[in-house]
């Protein structure tokens, strides 16, 4: 006989609660990696880091819902592990271009903006009851994976133009906390109707993975923010 009145019958098992936290944990634990590998120059082993981190960033919830475990301690464990993976880690990334050959500038502190706005992003996101389907402002992963792909496709040509990486580190940090409304590619189902600018990103996606394959990286998350905005003005438009 159960004698704790209070514990769920998902979570009757010991340590099933603690689950979505390891693996948030899990998350962090990459991002540090991430961070060693980028500062140290190594792209390819910090891209993989972000998109490990990104598929923990995934599971934690998805189990939370599937055990019943939900906490605020997990919320907020969760944009903690966030702010390293998918902002030190870019953030990483751009200090290097900026200091290939080991000179350390007073611009290349400017790379930490990224760090920075992605943990001013994700305060914002966890008190901001506006994105449940959708978000405002572009996600952290995703930035997080545009600089992936601008490190490992166009590292030596940023870091020879060092005022154009600072630039789109400016416009980047800015999309992390704008208010322009980004989509979610969270499917209802398989319909056209209902996912039809989903089928539309992907689609264009895959053909910029066939054209250009791992140089595409960059250029996706681009194409996502242009389609979020083409969206945006789109349906202010149509209510203006």
């Amino acid at each position: 006989m159960n004698n704790n009145k209070n514990e769920s019958p998902n979570n009757q098992f010991w340590g099933v609660k603690h689950l979505p936290n390891a693996i948030t944990c899990l998350n962090l634990f990459s991002g540090c990696c991430g961070v060693w590998l980028a500062f140290n120059g190594n792209f390819v082993g910090a891209t993989f880091a972000v998109i490990l981190s990104a598929f923990f960033d995934f599971m934690d919830g998805m189990v939370a819902r599937l055990v019943n475990a939900y906490s605020e301690m997990g919320k907020e464990l969760d944009s903690l592990a966030d702010v390293v993976s998918f902002g030190l880690v870019p953030g990483a990334m751009i200090f290097y271009m900026l200091s290939p050959d080991g000179n350390v500038e007073n611009y290349t502190f400017l790379a930490f903006l990224i760090p920075i706005f992605s943990a001013l992003r994700l305060a914002k996101f966890n008190i901001d009851d506006r994105q449940t389907t959708s978000f405002i402002g572009l996600p952290t992963p995703a930035n997080a994976i545009f600089w992936a792909g601008i490190a490992l496709s166009f590292s030596d040509w940023f870091s020879a133009n060092y005022l154009v990486l600072i630039g789109l580190t400016a416009l980047f940090s800015y999309l992390l906390v704008s208010e322009i409304p980004m989509f979610s590619l969270k499917f209802k189902n398989l319909s056209w109707k209902d996912n039809k600018l989903q089928f539309i990103f992907l689609g264009v996606s895959l053909l910029l993975i066939i054209l250009l394959q791992l140089d595409a990286i960059a250029p996706i998350i681009l194409w996502y923010i242009i389609l979020s905005i083409i969206v945006a003005f789109m349906q202010k438009s149509a209510k203006a």
